[in-house]
């Protein structure tokens, strides 16, 4: 199975809903080489921000390098390794995903950098380090209004991390419409439920649109079908579990709502290029060194 943590090497449990951690990228990177080993996080998403040094992170199968100073946000859920130059600097800071949710109830905008995939954005981090710092003395003690300033502060943090993202992408992005909206709300769904098969039909149902609607969104926002959207999103799981779990090909394709393995293998095969067996075998001689 993928290998999961609380914090990395901490067995995993529950976070509290309010949970926030703050912590140098020494502590536990140094004591590990510099090589952080695949791993994800059910509900936790951090950010890193990287004040000395260079690194690639290894998230999904890609790869993504980063160079100091800079924000890397990794979003609850996604299969991340590191790789660090020895002796880099910074901080890693840790919160739940309710939390997350709580303060995105106020500035909905916070939640866009975690919606989806591990990304990298050059940061200017003065500004940013001061909001950590104070973050950081109020996490070291239980004074009164504890809860309500570690949220403020967080806030804050999460602010800047958003204008970070804006900006790493703002070259690129359209402006988000109602198409684009519908798009995100089926990704969403798609993310909860990509397990079940949901047909086109069922998910247009489920976000209140006739299945026109959504298939012309698709096509016009992401240039492809609803249905290759949900196949892509079950290819991306099948590929997590092939490299970074023991399960055999007939255990995964259960586990990905398939009935049967065969199907599930050519469905495979069709998607990423190459058979399960094939896959494996390559993903297992491309480890990334140090």
């Amino acid at each position: 199975m993928i290998t999961q943590f609380f914090l990395y090497g901490e067995p995993p449990k529950p976070a509290g809903d309010r949970f926030a951690h703050l912590e140098l990228l020494d502590d536990r990177s140094r004591p590990a080489n510099w090589i952080i080993r695949p791993h994800s996080h059910r509900d936790l998403h951090h950010v890193f921000l990287l004040q000395a040094g260079h690194g690639r992170a290894e998230a999904d199968g890609r790869s993504v390098d980063f160079r100091a100073p800079c924000i890397v946000a990794v979003p609850a859920g996604v299969v991340h390794g590191f790789h660090f130059q020895e002796d880099s600097a910074g901080r890693v800071l840790t919160f739940s995903d309710p939390m997350l949710r709580l303060i995105a109830s106020r500035f909905s905008e916070v939640e866009i950098p975690f919606e989806r995939a591990l990304w990298a954005g050059a940061c200017e981090d003065a500004q940013l380090d001061a909001a950590l710092d104070l973050l950081e003395l109020e996490l070291g003690w239980a004074a009164r209004g504890h809860d309500f300033a570690v949220e403020a502060l967080l806030s804050t943090v999460l602010v800047w991390v958003s204008r970070v993202h804006h900006h790493a992408q703002q070259e690129s992005q359209a402006p988000i419409g109602p198409r684009a909206m519908l798009v995100a709300r089926y990704r969403a769904l798609v993310e909860e439920r990509f397990r079940e098969h949901p047909t086109i039909t069922e998910s247009a149902g489920a976000l209140g649109v006739t299945p026109s609607v959504l298939r012309n969104a698709c096509r016009s926002m992401a240039g492809v079908s609803p249905a290759e959207i949900l196949k892509e999103r079950l290819n991306l799981e099948a590929q997590r579990l092939m490299r970074y779990s023991n399960l055999s090909v007939s255990q995964i394709a259960l586990q990905l709502g398939f009935d049967d393995p065969a199907y599930f293998s050519r469905f495979f095969t069709r998607m990423s290029g190459q058979c399960p067996r094939q896959f494996r075998i390559k993903m297992c001689q491309s480890e990334v060194a140090p």
